[in-house]
């Protein structure tokens, strides 16, 4: 009996299939990116009309800016329904996350033996969330909702990895090929109070879902504790990032979040300025954050 042949599906993501790249690269350079904040009155009550508006900005660039802007009582719950209306449902509860999955991060020693860069003043460098988790263990969505804002400093910057993955690519193929390698970039283990809380995990920067074909990236910039694939391909496509962090993009959009303003994603690059609390005038910066295993729905899923 002959077997059926079975075609491969399409993919943008693919180094083999360039037309279907060429395509899905227009449509997204020319996509219009939204820098404004998007109105929702209670994010424990998304309507209709709120929902869509972030999950178009969302299927656009990633990412969504959100302003809330009713009186919410109940912060962590709120978000947490906000992440539920949104259809995140798989929610991450990490080392020192709260019980509802949602993370208050301030100034603050945490309950580990690390000094964890979130919850001091420093600068956060380039990084997707959860670059540490194992593959089955992937963040694919996060929020952020900006409780109080610094005295000073404290700004985000963003860049969404698809736009990432074009410089890439653009740039030189081979440097894609060697960062999907299931090889390409190792997160050496985490030891707590003498005992092995996560092995040496390897996997790929890029790598693209079997759920639904979209791309997703485990990245960052440190420079310590990161452990680049040895060889001249990989370690030139790490530099190559490097320098587009440095030299800026089009698209890449700097943001300091006010009170009551909040992003939503699907784990695009980020970073954080260091910043200066002012605990006397009421200025210590609180933001509260969420991490999910999927991704965003599209608008046209609902």
């Amino acid at each position: 009996m002959l077997s059926a042949k079975i075609e491969p599906v399409p993919s943008p993501f693919s180094l083999t299939d360039e037309a279907s790249y060429q395509q899905w690269r227009a449509d997204k350079l020319a996509a219009a990116t939204r820098f404004a904040a998007i109105p929702i009155a209670h994010p424990g009550q998304l309507t209709a009309v709120e929902r869509r508006q972030l999950l178009s900005s969302v299927e656009a660039q990633n990412f969504a800016l959100f302003q809330v802007t009713d009186a919410v009582d109940d912060i962590e719950a709120a978000l947490h329904a906000f992440g539920s209306g949104l259809g995140l449902l798989g929610i991450d509860q990490n080392l020192c996350a709260e019980d509802s999955g949602v993370t208050a991060i301030t100034v603050r020693p945490t309950d580990t033996e690390h000094t964890y860069i979130p919850y001091t003043n420093r600068p956060l460098g380039w990084h997707t969330d959860g670059y540490y988790n194992a593959g089955e263990q992937q963040i694919r969505a996060w929020l952020l909702y900006c409780a109080e804002p610094a005295a000073e400093g404290g700004d985000n910057e963003l860049l969404d990895h698809e736009i990432a993955y074009i410089r890439l690519r653009d740039e030189n193929p081979d440097w894609i090929r060697a960062l999907m390698a299931d090889d390409a970039f190792t997160i050496p283990l985490n030891v707590e109070r003498g005992r092995q809380i996560r092995p040496d995990h390897s996997g790929p920067v890029f790598s693209i879902s079997p759920v639904d074909g979209s791309l997703h990236m485990r990245y960052s910039a440190r420079q310590r504790n990161v452990i680049w694939r040895d060889d001249p391909t990989t370690r030139d496509a790490a530099a190559f990032l490097l320098d587009l962090f440095r030299n800026g993009d089009d698209h890449m959009l700097r943001y300091r979040l006010n009170a009551n303003e909040g992003i939503v994603s699907n784990n695009i690059l980020h970073r954080r300025d260091g910043f200066r609390d002012d605990p006397a005038a009421g200025a210590k910066r609180l933001v509260y954050r969420a991490r999910y295993f999927q991704r965003l729905p599209r608008p046209e899923e609902e």
